[in-house]
């Protein structure tokens, strides 16, 4: 109770001197300048997404269905704009044009930034290892080693997966263990880098290529037990300690040690 300065400085050098105290590891200039690059990327592509959601619901207001995905839209509105219906009016088409330009200029600086990201991942031994688990690119590899740098602040994967979010809650009371939806706490950016990496080596890289990666018996024999959602929860979390391992270990990874284990 009473609580002032003084007692917050008090209690934050009596916690200091606790032996089960966790510390926020210091992030050097480099981490923080890539950082910097992703946080102006993920604005670029909200506004992105926000722009092209406001162009399909003015067509659909208007009887003009396009098929959902970003690819659809983008070839269908030249055809739209240069052949336009009778229930799109001059002005609402000049608002269209206007909206399709915005997504041209976010597009060419969404795609510098990450010709940047990219470059500066290539020349980072961290993220040129991080590259060689499944799923992980560019954009995964430099946006963890910005977060955590070489790992060094956590002391095994499940560390890592709790700070991301990607494990359960946890509401037990007595000998009753009760597990619950995922925290959600922690990096948010990159605990959705994450899931996408898990879709994409669920639906992208594949059945034929898992046995290639080690992954093939576990993800079979998840799907027998999970949903598809809550699949693809799970690999992401599989991939994130994967990941911590391969950065904090200083090795590429190896799809016989994940046989093995």
């Amino acid at each position: 109770g009473q609580k002032n300065d003084f007692r917050d400085a008090e209690a934050i050098t009596e916690a200091v001197q606790r032996p089960t105290m966790k510390f926020v590891a210091t992030k050097t200039a480099e981490q923080l300048d890539l950082q910097a690059l992703h946080r102006v990327r993920e604005r670029l592509v909200t506004q992105r997404t926000g722009i092209i959601n406001q162009i399909r619901a003015f067509l659909l207001e208007r009887g003009v269905a396009v098929r959902q995905g970003l690819r659809f839209l983008r070839a269908e509105l030249p055809r739209i704009l240069a052949a336009p219906c009778d229930a799109l009016s001059p002005r609402m088409l000049r608002v269209i044009e206007d909206l399709a330009g915005d997504w041209r200029r976010l597009d060419e600086r969404i795609e510098g930034l990450s010709s940047e990201i990219e470059a500066l991942a290539r020349q980072d031994k961290g993220c040129e290892r991080l590259m060689t688990v499944p799923g992980i690119g560019p954009i995964i590899s430099s946006a963890m080693v910005a977060a955590i740098g070489t790992g060094d602040a956590f002391s095994k994967g499940r560390d890592f997966g709790a700070w991301l979010g990607l494990v359960p809650k946890q509401i037990s009371t007595g000998d009753r263990t009760i597990l619950g939806s995922i925290s959600k706490r922690g990096n948010r950016y990159l605990r959705a880098l994450f899931v996408q990496a898990a879709w994409v080596v669920l639906v992208k890289i594949g059945p034929k290529h898992w046995e290639r990666y080690g992954l093939k018996s576990w993800i079979e024999a998840a799907k027998k037990r999970l949903h598809h959602n809550v699949l693809a929860i799970a690999l992401a979390n599989k991939l994130a300690r994967i990941a911590w391992s391969v950065l904090a270990h200083g090795r590429t990874f190896e799809a016989s040690k994940m046989q093995a284990a």
